[in-house]
């Protein structure tokens, strides 16, 4: 057998510009599929968010600020509670995660294919932020009593305040003058006591 036929017999029938345009197309199904699922993802959790707003109408208006609700799309899809608390889907895109960020990491709060199972645990983490809230402005916000000073008893009498001292500036440089004075002194006793010390 000639060099020619062996080499001819052995060549692939996919040149590289088909094996290039096969890929696109697997490329495009499989990013067709990623688009699909997330759009369904959206759509779930829109559906949740729907849910919640009879919750969301409930809060007092003084504690609105502390729940920023919103559904953001992206890579994976999440529909915020607050800063720290969101709802996404699992990988199987049924299964609703509400999540909380903490220092030590995640933590799932709840975990459900029901979105009712969902909507029952955001009432209650929303009902533990008001609470948790209201407790701090309770700590901030302590009676005057409790923390005014001690009033003296009628029958003791007020003392009276000291008379502002005069001569203010002499209390300041006193101390800056008799420094310099007591270093002159330390210096010169140096120089008396060990001549090798003394400057020339």
């Amino acid at each position: 057998m000639d060099e020619s036929e062996r080499l001819r017999g052995d060549t692939p029938g996919l040149s590289l510009r088909e094996a290039i345009r096969a890929a696109r197309v697997e490329a495009a199904e499989r990013s067709g599929v990623i688009v699909e699922l997330r759009d369904a993802s959206l759509t779930r959790l829109s559906m949740l968010n729907e849910l919640l707003d009879p919750i969301f109408a409930e809060v007092p208006l003084e504690h609105a600020e502390l729940f920023d609700r919103g559904l953001m799309p992206g890579e994976t899809p999440r529909l915020f509670v607050d800063m720290v608390a969101h709802v996404t889907l699992a990988r199987d895109h049924r299964t609703y995660r509400f999540l909380q960020d903490t220092r030590s990491g995640r933590r799932v709060l709840a975990e459900s294919a029901n979105p009712y199972d969902i909507v029952d645990a955001v009432t209650r983490y929303v009902a533990r932020r008001l609470i948790a809230r209201e407790q701090a402005m309770v700590a901030v916000n302590v009676p005057p009593e409790t923390t005014a000073e001690p009033h003296p008893a009628p029958h003791h009498p007020v003392p009276e305040p000291a008379p502002a001292a005069t001569g203010g500036w002499r209390r300041a440089v006193l101390p800056f003058v008799l420094g310099i004075i007591i270093g002159a002194l330390a210096v010169l006793a140096l120089a008396v006591l060990h001549p090798e010390f003394s400057l020339r």
